[in-house]
């Protein structure tokens, strides 16, 4: 069995097949997302460069879903992708959504694991947050970044249930997207 933790290598041939070098076969975009969601990396190569074409290809499979609709990034959170290619704060925009990510990951396992209550590092998200806001606009604060402030978090009541617990995980999440969907 193949060592999870190293990358699937896909080869892309010059016919822009897709060739997977585990199972010998070829596969499709369709085929790499399905290895993506499984929590499987994957690498792909062009095979006559060499080059790393990962990006490429991951960005494709992100631009279908959005064209069939399955609309997850917000038309603001496009724009302000777009727009942050043209500033000088462009190296701090992948370290944000890195961790950003990393903590919604985080997130999502221990409420699948049944970890209700509040959500773990919801403080620390705000604060990273607000510091990446202070740096995209200058430190002006002129977008009303309160909502960023940290606050403490609430202590997990133990007499609630898991339902309970869930739904406030649920509307907690809620609060904090449309926060995030009124920034400009």
């Amino acid at each position: 069995m193949a060592d999870i933790k190293e990358p699937l290598l896909i080869k892309r041939y010059a016919s822009r097949r897709l060739y997977n070098t585990e199972t010998s076969d070829y596969v499709t975009l369709g085929d790499i997302s399905g290895f993506i969601r499984g929590g499987r990396e994957v690498q792909i190569v062009d095979l006559k460069s060499g080059d790393d074409l990962t990006r490429q290809y991951l960005l494709q499979i992100i631009a279908e879903h959005e064209s069939r609709g399955e609309n997850v990034l917000p038309l603001n959170v496009l724009n302000d992708l777009v727009r942050s290619y043209t500033t000088d704060v462009t190296s701090a925009v992948p370290q944000f959504l890195a961790q950003s990510f990393e903590m919604f990951r985080d997130g999502q396992e221990k409420m699948m694991q049944g970890l209700g209550g509040s959500i773990p590092g919801l403080g620390a998200v705000q604060a990273q947050q607000e510091a990446f806001m202070k740096a995209m606009t200058g430190g002006l604060g002129s977008l009303g970044t309160s909502w960023a402030t940290p606050a403490k978090e609430p202590e997990p009541e133990r007499s609630r249930s898991d339902g309970d617990d869930l739904d406030t995980i649920k509307k907690q999440l809620a609060e904090l997207q449309d926060k995030l969907s009124k920034l400009k």
